[in-house]
């Protein structure tokens, strides 16, 4: 596919090349073979003033156009003479040419150098001379097409009259020669070729300059391609090429850190599966265990041996109770059934409620609440699980005789309620991970001294479906201090 999008981009840049050439062509050759034509017209009509006076001076001397052709053929041999005659009947012109009679010297005229420039030369050799009677009948031209023919008026009236003695005995056309091998299609011709020549070097150039650009285009996108195959096969290390600053590197940065993010995901993926694997397995292989041993009679089904199994039962759904409610919040689809809360109230319910329980482990939980605190738009059965899921935390880590208090308070735009307590504290590597499931400092995950690792992950999703945001504060020796703040509603 990447070859062909090259060959496509190729094929693309050939047509723009060749379209462009063809008008550069096409507009150079109307515009110089216009100018040109303007050229040698204007240079003809001067032309055709000079020679008319030749013209009328020989119809003058022979009463018509007899002989004509020849001086239209080459007119640079010919030009007007003073002609004096001498005492002895002899006359002489101002060219030293003598006769007995004006036709005598009429056909001894030869070149006069004086008479006609160069640039009148080359009008001539460009320019074809078409000599017409008042009546439109052709008597000479040039090219020998139209001698005979009869022209139109307007073909009569773009030449230059040629009087004798005030009366038009013709009309003199002067145009451009068009006949192949004449000056003027020559040269037309040769600035033709150049143009062409050049723009066939110049489409030669840019194509394989553009070769070059698609190809170092197209590099970065096979890179791309690859890692993006590599990815579809569950490669998940696979980078693409993201060198450069353009649209294309932008692309292979976006893609490397998505295929980053895949692979981020999948390593936890995995470490969720094997922990809620790890989790599910402890309180199952508990069950299975006693009352395999009970029904093989080697434990009594008593009501101590009953209680344990109903606790195991109890840790279990909780442990699927908290995956639920993390999917359910994943999911965008976690119900919350807000209503007016007061929260100094609520943290003083969850206090009660748990106070026998700090008391059996040697601990003091107290509420400290403030009288401003306000009331709250919120589910109040959420923030319970919250507040009880950060007391637990706090019971379970800290030593005996460690000071937990509940605190609330009001805040810009909301309440706040923190849990602190003076333990010992949590490292400053483990505080970014504190939030993450399964995540426990303890890494041989005994029942003895750790929960499951989701009572946080699901503390923060709660948070966060109210809009709100927790944070931790923490120092080794100096406890730990959790904080939520949640908006008015």
């Amino acid at each position: 596919m990447l070859q062909s999008l090259w060959i496509k981009l190729l094929g693309l840049f050939l047509l723009i090349i060749l379209v462009s050439n063809v008008v550069v062509v096409l507009v150079v050759n109307r515009t110089m073979s216009g100018n040109f034509e303007l050229y040698v017209t204007q240079a003809g009509r001067q032309w055709a003033e000079q020679l008319a006076p030749i013209l009328a001076e020989s119809y003058a001397r022979n009463g018509s156009w007899q002989g004509v052709e020849t001086i239209l053929r080459s007119p640079e041999r010919y030009g007007a003479a003073n002609v004096v005659t001498r005492e002895d009947g002899m006359m002489m012109d101002d060219r030293g040419m003598m006769g007995t009679s004006e036709s005598d010297m009429w056909r001894g005229w030869g070149w006069w150098p004086g008479r006609i420039d160069m640039a009148d030369l080359w009008t001539a050799s460009v320019n074809r001379l078409i000599l017409v009677e008042p009546d439109g009948v052709v008597v000479a031209d040039t090219s020998g097409h139209l001698t005979g023919s009869q022209l139109m008026a307007d073909d009569l009236a773009r030449g230059l009259p040629v009087t004798v003695n005030g009366r038009t005995v013709g009309v003199l056309i002067v145009t451009p020669v068009d006949e192949p091998g004449a000056p003027a299609g020559n040269l037309l011709s040769a600035v033709n070729r150049s143009v062409l020549w050049a723009s066939v070097a110049a489409g030669i150039v840019a194509l394989v300059m553009g070769s070059v650009l698609f190809l170092q285009v197209m590099r970065p996108l096979r890179s791309l391609s690859n890692a993006a195959r590599g990815l579809s096969t569950g490669d998940l290390s696979r980078r693409a090429d993201d060198r450069g600053q353009d649209e294309v590197a932008q692309v292979a940065r976006t893609f490397n850190d998505m295929a980053s993010s895949l692979q981020r995901y999948e390593s936890e993926r995995r470490q969720v599966f094997a922990a809620i694997a790890h989790e599910l397995r402890t309180p199952l292989s508990v069950i299975q265990g006693n009352l395999e041993a009970m029904l093989d009679g080697i434990l009594p089904a008593d009501a101590e041996e009953l209680a344990l199994l109903h606790q195991e039962t109890r840790l279990l759904n909780r442990l699927i109770e908290d995956l639920r409610t993390l999917s359910l919040a994943d999911a965008g689809q976690l119900n919350l059934r807000k209503e007016p809360v007061r929260l100094d109230a609520l943290a003083v319910q969850v206090v009660d409620r748990l106070r026998l329980h700090a008391e059996e482990k040697e601990m003091s939980l107290t509420a400290d609440v403030a009288d401003d605190t306000p009331t709250i738009l919120a589910d109040s059965e959420r923030l319970t699980q919250v507040l009880t899921n950060l007391v637990h935390n706090a019971l379970r880590y800290t030593p005996v005789g460690t000071r937990i208090v509940v605190a609330t308070r009001s805040a810009p735009g909301g309440a706040e309620v923190s849990v602190s307590d003076d333990g010992p504290g949590i490292p400053s590597e483990s505080l970014s991970k504190l939030f993450d499931r399964f995540w426990r400092a303890e890494k041989s995950r005994s029942r003895a001294t750790g929960g499951s690792g989701l009572g946080l992950a699901v503390v923060k999703q709660l948070v966060e479906a109210h809009d709100g945001r927790i944070s931790v504060h923490s120092a080794l020796g100096q406890g730990t201090r959790f904080t939520i703040f949640l908006p008015f509603g």
